[in-house]
């Protein structure tokens, strides 16, 4: 069985990333080294934010936001079925079917 690597950006929304491993610890290695790089990002600006925000308060609530946008984004590796997926087969139809089309009703004259 082949496994891919998922997304939930937010914790909540899937993104399919396409990275297919044949080995469930290789799925989970790749999902480790994904929040790996989202923690180093996160500290990277943290270094940069508490250098360059002067007031402590503005610091903490920004620095609030930017840990729930980069670090709740978690990967989940999800079986895959493998090989590509089956293009949809268009049926040949040489005429698209009618629909019933309805005729207008003749209004009464208007009384004068």
């Amino acid at each position: 069985m082949k496994w891919m690597l998922v997304v939930l950006v937010g914790g909540m929304t899937p993104v399919n990333t396409d990275l297919v491993f044949d080995k469930f610890a290789d799925c989970l290695s790749a999902e480790e080294q994904m929040r790996k790089h989202y923690t180093d990002a996160f500290e990277v600006w943290d270094r940069w934010a508490a250098a360059n925000i002067e007031r402590r308060r503005e610091y903490s609530k920004v620095r609030d936001l930017q840990a729930k946008r980069l670090l709740s984004n978690i990967g989940t590796c999800v079986p895959h079925a493998g090989g590509d997926p089956a293009a949809p087969q268009q049926q040949n139809n040489p005429t698209p079917p009618q629909t019933p089309q309805a005729a207008p009703t003749p209004q009464p004259s208007p009384k004068t």
